[in-house]
């Protein structure tokens, strides 16, 4: 019965091997797939051809030297050696294995190894291609590139080896003992010939490698974190660095004695050296810099780490792109004076009204127009040139949610007829309408607007599907829903005509992507052809980071209308945290604000950030471009050593794509947060931080939300700049001493985001960072005694009283803060929000405040005159809550009476009816709850609905009376 159960057993486990053989090859072709469709094959292929080589050497590297260390042990062993009797019944019961376990061991021991060296594929790559950053540290005259690219590498290698010896040592050890060349009898241990020489040398060859370690850890204080700065202080330059050097010294000397005892058999030198060297470990490595921190360093700190907190202020500048900030003492008035405006004219009338984190449900109420339509909670802001003017917007892409199929959610409908969002919307930032919903300029399915004829269809987005089946034989029914038409339940069908994803053109492919996904109606579907494609991965920040896995890429990816397309743009990054005397910053708190907290960051901590890279993802084909943005940054230099073919210059951007490149976010959190401190270049202010700044906690996050305010895109023009640009700016308070917080002023930071729209060609101004410094004696308030003022008001507190009848939601948007009129202006929209299900935020006030004095008004151009004695000297954006509406003509005398039979409705038409319907019903609910501020807000809409009908219908009447 055995003999028959073999065979079958044995079966079982091949089948089965190969069925997971196969689930293995089927993910890694369905990689080859992917990334050749995108053209970015070779990514993959250095990436696995760099891990498999370094599998082999890590592999050998290990599993030869402990092979070797066992094998020589075991033919080395005494063979007439007594044993007690414990030893024999472990070598009775070692003995089968024995084979077994000479080669087993350095085999799994190998397989460990090799998979860690393998991960370290970046480390090698870029050690290899290295380039020099052209600066050189303080401390030990260095190329930065040394700390960055070589000393990682040269530690990692000696790591390595050190555990292969260290292992090999202990396994020697084992071994001989187990055959009796090591003995021990009492106190006294009898060690053979052969086993001290091995031994010996294998010990001596570790403390070597410990030698060359202490060595290289020199040069590490300059990276290490202290308790002052990130790099070399005066007592690690004057004690520990010195003393690393003589314990390398001693070490060394160590490893001698131990070659010397495997000469002449004595142990005695070598134990004595090894007790001297850890006696000196704490003596030299530890007492001693102790000793002079505390009675040297720490009486005269502020005199003696002088020089070296200059080092750390110099170079966390540099290694933060800073060090060239224009600093503008700024002696900001309060006195809010007539006309203080008229300077700041264009910057007053783009100022944001509508707050990208609110008004997501208006863009949903309005603009969805089907349940399986969504748009994201936080908006993004953009501009676009309107009219030879610029214009701030907040845009969003109308994208998918299958979550609103309901039932409907069959695989059909959610990988083959629903496979794509449709169009982009985009708002006027600084516009309202008379009832303060958006001032949409591109809007509707199908998609028009102001931003002329592009391709609407989304198959890329940050919701889109898992993955969607597209494409189609010429000649075939469109199946996908391109987007609903008029009518109730109308649609209109589509087929994707792009090169999006990997075709499953065979029945091989096919199968593949059934077990990828899971999934057997991919294999079995007759509308799966061999013209169709496959899209998955289809999240843009997703689809970058795979075709550049060395980059850290920016929270936010954004759309823009780009040359007749929809493109994704997303900041990439290039870090490390080896950059000498540069303060090290945590990323992922640096990023994190009321905004949104950070994700999981796989390279937190660093102390060195360059915006090298810009990438676009093709909303409809997904295709990724990636242009070197800063082609000075020396570790994208080496990653284009690496992958040569990936990036393209800057100088392929055309001038519209620069159009819509900024400055990012996330490089600007990092630096504010650098900042804060590093604004101070004097090392003996730095040392007493007396002037330590803080970014503020958003004002309308809630009471005690620690969440940072986030910084805001703005078109403005700061003290030094000669016109108005796109910019990202940020403020700064006192840092807090113990539990108390002052709520002033203390700095305004701002950066140049406009890139220019010349094709190929940065702007001169982008990317410059000017920090305006407000004097200690100016007690100019903070967003937060700011927004205390707006809460505490007892007239606006009246009036907000008002707004909430019904139980309507205030909400308070974002609050701004600008430099206009000699001081700082704050600004903050003030939306309404009914309690009903579709119910969304109007802007009804906006709260404005310039010292001590503030004005709540209906929009932004009447409270800035009244909070300005009448007249600012400038008009806000909103002084026409209707801009563009034509007034309607009325019929000539004489003219028919009759009316036209009118023309089956437009898609527009059908819209506002559709959308008409909606408000009268919520009109109805708000009056059989008594909720009058809804109604009349229901019933401004409606009205509002009526008139857009009639401008737009051809059907025109006589009114009666």
């Amino acid at each position: 019965m055995p003999r028959r159960r073999a065979p079958i057993a044995i079966t079982i486990g091949v089948v089965a091997a190969l069925v997971i053989a196969f689930f293995v090859f089927a993910g890694l072709y369905a990689d080859v797939l992917w990334f050749s469709q995108l053209g970015f094959l070779p990514v993959l292929t250095t990436e696995w051809i760099s891990r498999i080589v370094l599998f082999v050497v890590g592999f050998i590297a290990m599993a030869l030297p402990v092979w070797a260390s066992i094998q020589i042990a075991y033919r080395s062993r005494p063979v007439y050696a007594k044993l007690n009797s414990q030893l024999d019944r472990y070598q009775e019961v070692f003995e089968p294995l024995r084979r077994l376990a000479m080669f087993g061991i350095p085999v799994v021991l190998g397989v460990f190894a090799g998979v860690s060296v393998s991960s370290r594929w970046e480390l090698t790559l870029t050690f290899l291609n290295r380039t020099p950053f052209g600066t050189t540290d303080p401390q030990f005259g260095f190329d930065v590139g040394f700390f960055v690219f070589e000393l990682p590498y040269y530690r990692s290698i000696v790591g390595f080896a050190s555990a292969v010896v260290l292992l090999s040592v202990l396994l020697v050890i084992a071994t001989n003992y187990l055959y009796g060349a090591i003995r021990v009898s009492g106190r006294e241990v009898v060690i053979s010939k052969s086993a001290r020489v091995q031994i010996a040398i294998t010990a001596g060859i570790y403390l070597l490698l410990q030698a060359v370690s202490i060595w290289f850890d020199q040069y590490a204080t300059v990276t290490e974190t202290g308790e002052l700065i990130t790099g070399a202080a005066y007592t690690d330059v004057n004690a520990t660095i010195p003393g690393r050097g003589i314990l390398a010294a001693i070490a060394a000397v160590v490893a001698v004695l131990f070659f010397i005892t495997a000469a002449i058999g004595r142990w005695r030198l070598p134990l004595i050296g090894t007790a001297l060297l850890i006696v000196s470990s704490i003596l030299i490595g530890s007492l001693y810099p102790w000793v002079v921190q505390r009675f040297q360093v720490d009486p005269s700190a502020r005199t003696l780490e002088a020089p070296y907190i200059q080092r750390s202020i110099d170079l966390t500048r540099d290694a933060y792109g800073v060090s060239d900030i224009e600093q503008i003492p700024y002696k900001a008035t309060t006195d809010a004076t007539p006309g203080a405006l008229r300077e700041d004219a264009e910057t007053t009338a783009n100022i944001r009204l509508m707050d990208p984190l609110q008004i997501s449900d208006a863009f949903a109420q309005l603009e969805q127009f089907r349940q399986y339509y969504q748009f994201p909670d936080a908006l993004d802001v953009d501009r676009y040139e309107i009219d030879d003017r610029t214009q701030d917007t907040v845009v969003a892409v109308r994208d998918l949610n299958l979550a609103g199929l309901g039932d409907a959610q069959t695989w059909f409908n959610t990988h083959l007829v629903y496979t794509h969002g449709y169009g982009l919307v985009a708002a006027a930032g600084n516009q309202r309408s008379v009832d303060g919903q958006p001032v949409f300029m591109q809007s509707g399915i199908p998609s028009t607007g102001d931003l002329g004829e592009f391709e609407p269809r989304v198959y890329f987005g940050e919701e889109s599907p898992d993955y969607s089946i597209v494409g189609a034989p010429e000649g075939n029914d469109p199946v996908e829903l391109d987007y609903p038409a008029a009518g109730d339940g109308g649609q209109t069908q589509t087929t994707f005509k792009g090169d999006g994803g990997p075709k499953l053109d065979n029945v091989f492919t096919k199968l593949v992507y059934a077990l990828k996904f899971q999934s057997e109606q991919i294999f079995l579907s007759d509308v799966v052809t061999n013209d169709s494609q496959i899209l998955y991965d289809r999240d843009p920040i997703e689809r970058v980071q795979k075709v550049a896995p060395y980059l850290t890429l920016d929270s936010d990816a954004y759309p823009s209308v780009v040359d007749g397309r929809i493109v994704w743009i997303v900041d990439g990054y290039t870090l490390t945290d080896q950059y000498p005397y540069s303060n090290k910053q945590s990323m992922s708190d640096a990023i994190a604000d009321s905004e949104g907290l950070a994700p999981t960051l796989a390279f937190d901590e660093v102390n060195y950030i360059r915006n090298s890279v810009k990438a676009t993802v093709d909303a409809y084909d997904g295709k990724v471009t990636l242009y070197a943005w800063d082609e000075e940054d020396p570790i994208l230099q080496t990653w284009q050593k690496i992958f040569p073919t990936t990036l393209q210059p800057m100088s392929e951007m055309s001038g519209e794509l620069m159009s819509h490149v900024r400055y990012p976010s996330d490089l600007f959190k990092v630096q504010r947060a650098v900042l804060g401190r590093y604004h101070v270049t004097d090392a003996s202010s730095f040392y007493s931080r007396e002037d330590a700044w803080t970014t503020p906690k958003d004002p309308t996050a809630g009471a005690g939300s620690t969440l940072l305010q986030p910084p805001y895109y703005l078109t403005m023009q700061m003290p030094g700049q000669d016109d108005p640009a796109y910019s990202l700016y940020s403020s700064f308070i006192p840092e807090a001493r113990g539990e108390a917080s002052r709520n002033v002023l203390r700095g305004y930071l701002a950066v140049d985001a406009d890139a220019g729209n010349v094709d190929g060609e940065r702007a001169d101004g982008y990317g410059t960072l000017r920090l305006l410094t407000l004097p200690e004696d100016d007690n100019v308030p903070g967003p937060g005694q700011v927004q205390n003022k707006f809460n505490g008001d007892p007239s606006i507190s009246a009036q907000l009283n008002i707004l909430k009848q019904g139980q309507s939601e205030v909400i308070n948007g974002n609050l701004l803060t600008v430099p206009v009129g000699g001081g700082l202006l704050y600004v903050q929209p003030v939306y309404v929000k009914s309690t009903g299900e579709t119910s969304y935020p109007l802007l009804q006030k906006v709260l404005v405040a310039f010292g001590d004095n503030i004005a709540f008004e209906d929009t932004l151009d009447l409270a800035l005159d009244v909070l300005f004695g009448g007249e600012s000297g400038a008009e806000a954006g909103d002084n026409e809550v209707e801009p563009g509406t034509e007034p309607t003509t009325p019929p000539e005398e004489g003219a028919p009476t009759t009316p036209e039979t009118p023309a089956t409705p437009t898609d527009e038409v059908q819209a506002l009816l559709n959308e008409a319907s909606q408000v009268l019903k919520d009109k109805e609910a708000a009056r059989v709850e008594g909720d009058w501020a809804a109604y009349g807000v229901a019933d401004d809409r409606l009205a509002e609905i009526i008139s857009s009908l009639l401008e737009l219908t051809t059907a025109t009447s006589t009114p009666t009376g």
